[in-house]
């Protein structure tokens, strides 16, 4: 099946750093971030989860939990995790996958079904397409996609940045500009009239075109 935004997430059961979860019943009625990595010990993705150990109360904000997940079993992971403390001065919390026999990785189309092999066999090259960051929402639908190669780190503070807009819209029918963050303008969408649009925001809005109207962030 291939993913793509709006697709449901699939769901699966498997082992964790915290316990055997089944993926839906764990996100349970909030926002989930599901972030992978194509081999353990790795150098950048020491980097990104010792950054979002560092970022995950932010996320708990906002009602969004965190989960990693590795081509590798769950005991290197808590390994790894030493190393992630030392070095990056932050300690992992949040559950980390063990996705050894490449199930989850094939189930969310970053290696393809027909992959052979667990991952003792295979060097993170092999498996360089497990650099995902999916966003899904409290309906369990995937709301947003990336995929990064192996030499860029991740921003996870452009992750952050998402959520905030995410959920703004989600309640509130605007859109948020490029570049936007927490608590600057927003736009009106197309589908609300100047005439609901009045009643939205007595205080007005700014109309630099008929379908471009700029207003405060709606609280």
């Amino acid at each position: 099946m291939t993913l793509q935004i709006n697709s449901e997430a699939p769901n699966f059961t498997a082992a964790t750093t915290k316990g055997t979860i089944n993926f839906h019943e764990w996100i349970g009625n909030g926002w989930a971030i599901l972030f992978s990595h194509p081999k353990d010990f790795t150098p950048v993705c020491t980097t990104e989860l010792g950054t979002m150990a560092k970022l995950e109360p932010e996320f708990a904000k906002r009602n969004c939990k965190v989960i990693g997940l590795s081509v590798d079993p769950v005991e290197k992971h808590g390994e790894w995790a030493k190393d992630i403390e030392e070095t990056q001065g932050a300690t992992v919390r949040f559950p980390m996958i063990g996705d050894r026999d490449l199930t989850v990785a094939k189930l969310y189309n970053m290696l393809p079904a027909s992959e052979t092999g667990v991952a003792d066999d295979r060097t993170a090259a092999m498996n360089g397409t497990v650099r995902s960051v999916f966003i899904i929402g409290p309906d369990k639908k995937i709301k947003l996609m990336l995929t990064y190669p192996m030499t860029t780190g991740r921003n996870f503070h452009e992750i952050l940045r998402v959520v905030d807009s995410m959920q703004l819209t989600a309640k509130h029918k605007v859109a948020t500009p490029a570049n936007w963050n927490n608590g600057e303008d927003v736009i009106i969408v197309a589908a609300v009239s100047d005439a609901e649009a009045k009643e939205k925001y007595p205080e007005g809005w700014k109309t630099l075109k008929p379908y471009l109207r700029i207003v405060k962030q709606p609280t």
